[in-house]
């Protein structure tokens, strides 16, 4: 996810992947939108509020974006 797409911070790769790949959660195990969608809000939670804010807001429209160019 590059800063030109969204508000999140560059320093949240490394746990956006730890969580995709490595889910705290059962349900997040298979590789899904809707795993990687947590992934990305669950490592948004070290965010102060507002960048957190900003950066869920612009994640729908950055997981559709991608998802809808696979197909």
């Amino acid at each position: 996810m590059s800063r030109a797409d969204s508000e999140a911070p560059k320093h949240l790769a490394r746990s956006v992947h730890d969580l995709y790949f490595e889910p705290q959660y059962e349900e997040f195990r298979p590789r899904t939108i809707w795993s990687l969608s947590n992934a990305f809000t669950s490592a948004f939670k070290e965010l102060d509020p507002i960048p957190q804010f900003k950066a869920t807001a612009k994640l729908g429209e950055f997981l559709e974006t991608r998802f809808s160019q696979s197909f």
